[in-house]
């Protein structure tokens, strides 16, 4: 990572001081950038301004040939010494920023940015201005910082600096009452600019607040003092080329780029840390175990008495749903301290099994539909128990998918049968769109695209309320099943004999063929999950369950303990470390990090395995 105008060649003017690398300096007095002047004269020693003294050159009548020079200083150590002075220029060290500028002979900024800096700060808005101009001949430096949204010319820089400085001039003087004053820098002063007249008006309109409160509201402004002023130091800052001014903080900016980076990096990072440097130690290299990963059985859920095809946690976090071919939901409550399952209800009488269920956007209903055969639905009340809605429009139907509208008073169901409802709570028609052949149904956010994939091995949009449709994803095999991110991006489907893909279902591209997972012509449901869903989880036919970092092609956890098919995972979307799987074997299995281990028998264990029970 390089500081911004890294690398550049630079004006004299504005470069370091490096003939004053080995710590002598001239007969003339130099003003750093903090306006500390240091002088040597025929060997005697100067105070500077601090009171720290300059130490005279030894006396040597055999010249400086023994006097060893140290190297000339490379652009990149003079932009660590530069970071590092103002950093610690920020901390109120500014004894130690003098004494390395000194030694080093590198110079903090430019003179004039300082000069602009303090009358900024004071408020000394005429003398900030008449900085401003000696700063102009400077801001056509190939090192500053270039942003879309910014000027390109020095000129149009220029006048963007002057607005904002006027613009503070100006609040500040009706803060305090002088409303004449304030007026005459909004005609003489800023009007004349010819910039941003929009803002103009703005402006204007705060000449009519009555008091300091509800200018400071209006204008959503911090109000005259130190608050205000850095704020707005800040944003002047990065107009100018950083050989001149640093950008502010340029070395906390660098320091979180290179943490989250690291983070991203990490295959195993699974947690929300704080974006300050305060929680992380800048001392080690962030990396994340794979114990702190839920690769290890927590818990067996055993209830079930045949193949478990469906499982899957709650909106909140709090409940767990399974499906089996017992004729039996079973919902489950999680405690989010301990992170352990009790069972909550049972709900029976699905006759044909349960292959699929989906949450209500509240958590408050689960919809329950059976395997290809199954002509109905059940609507359950989770609170009560009590069946809202059982739903079959004909015998001739296969009600195999679900899915909820956002707004939660409607859901649109389907199967392979050409069936493609929208219905209400209470199960009655809305529309219907005829001859879609439905094998997996989504809702994107919008309230009105349906996602539907058919026989046709593809993935359509329809909309119900003008009753267009699209394609958008073709796969060359049948897409099993799918699943799309919270944000809609992102769609993850289980294609026959080929495994996981991942499309962007914007751009319409595939994006990436997740390998390890054996998928036949078994329907497998995958999900996306972890913290902000970085991770992809896949059920499989050789009794795994198969992890990927979502930039990763290959598993970086392949978990073991069913003993045949899983058919399902889902990932708790409130507790990343949790993540559940339905299988064959009749068991539901519980994922999360490792139990508590001395280190020696942690080390005995195989990393990505989990520990059967």
């Amino acid at each position: 990572m390089q500081a911004n105008g890294a690398g550049q060649d630079r004006d004299s003017e504005l470069s370091c001081r490096n003939g004053a690398q080995n710590g002598e300096s001239s007969s003339t007095g130099e003003a750093h950038s903090n306006g500390l002047v240091s002088v040597t004269n025929n060997g005697n020693t100067v105070s500077n301004n601090n009171g720290v003294s300059a130490q005279p050159a030894p006396n040597n009548s055999s010249g400086s040939s023994d006097v060893k020079k140290k190297k000339r200083l490379s652009q990149s150590e003079e932009d660590v010494i530069r970071l590092i002075g103002q950093h610690l220029h920020d901390l109120g060290l500014n004894q130690t920023v003098d004494l390395l500028m000194q030694e080093s002979g590198c110079r903090l900024e430019h003179p004039s940015a300082t000069k602009f800096r303090n009358h900024v700060m004071e408020g000394e808005w005429d003398k900030a201005e008449s900085d401003l101009n000696e700063l102009k001949a400077l801001m056509h430096s190939p090192s500053a910082i270039v942003v879309s949204d910014k000027p390109s010319s020095p000129q149009s820089t220029y006048t963007l600096m002057k607005f904002l400085l006027l613009q503070q001039k100006y609040l500040e003087y009706l803060e305090d009452g002088k409303v004449l004053e304030a007026l005459q820098v909004l005609r003489a002063e800023l009007t004349p600019l010819k910039y941003n007249t929009e803002r103009i008006h703005i402006l204007s309109g705060y000449l009519m607040c009555s008091h300091a409160e509800d200018l400071r509201a209006k204008a959503e402004w911090e109000g005259k003092g130190t608050a205000s002023r850095t704020k707005l130091l800040d944003k002047l800052q990065t107009y100018l080329p950083p050989s001149v001014m640093l950008p502010p903080r340029r070395l906390q900016t660098l320091l979180k780029q290179a943490v989250e980076l690291q983070r991203e990096r990490c295959l195993y990072h699974n947690t929300k840390l704080d974006s300050g440097l305060d929680s992380v130690s800048l001392l080690l290299d962030h990396a994340c175990s794979r114990k702190q990963f839920p690769c290890y059985t927590q818990q067996i859920l055993t209830e079930h008495c045949n193949e478990v095809w469906f499982c899957k946690f709650s909106n909140n976090g709090t409940k767990l749903a399974t499906g089996s071919k017992d004729t039996t939901v079973i919902v489950w409550h999680v405690d989010v301290e301990t992170q352990q399952l009790k069972l909550m209800k049972t709900l029976e009488g699905h006759a044909y099994g349960v292959s699929y269920l989906a949450w209500s956007p509240d958590d408050a209903y689960l919809i329950a539909c059976g395997p290809d055969d199954c002509s109905e639905l059940w609507l359950w009340n989770v609170q009560t128990g009590e069946l809202r809605t059982k739903m079959s429009q004909s015998h001739e139907d296969s009600l195999t998918s679900v899915a909820w509208n956002p707004d939660g008073k409607r859901f649109v169901t389907g199967g392979q049968r050409g069936q493609f409802y929208q219905c209400d709570l209470d199960g009655n028609l809305l529309d219907s769109w005829e001859g879609v052949r439905v094998q997996c149904l989504w809702c994107l956010s919008d309230g009105r695209t349906v996602l539907a994939s058919d026989t046709h091995q593809r993935i359509r949009g329809y909309n119900f309320e003008d009753l267009t449709d699209r394609n958008i994803v073709q796969e060359d095999h049948p897409i099993m099943s799918f699943t799309v991110s919270k944000n809609g991006r992102l769609a993850l489907l289980n294609v026959a004999t080929q495994g996981v893909h991942l499309w962007d279902l914007q751009d319409r591209v595939l994006v990436r063929k997740y390998q390890g997972v054996t998928q036949g012509f078994y329907t497998i449901h995958s999900c996306l999950g972890g913290h902000n869903e970085d991770f992809i989880a896949s059920g499989s036919e050789d009794h795994k369950v198969y992890i990927w970092h979502r930039r990763s092609e290959l598993p970086i956890a392949e978990l073991t303990g069913h003993t045949r098919t899983v058919n399902c995972v889902s990932w708790n979307p409130v507790l990343p470390g949790l993540l559940a799987s339905a299988s064959d074997d009749g068991t539901v299995r519980i994922w999360g990090p490792a139990p508590f281990l001395d280190v020696q028998d942690a080390e005995g264990l195989n990393e990505c395995c989990s520990m059967d029970s």
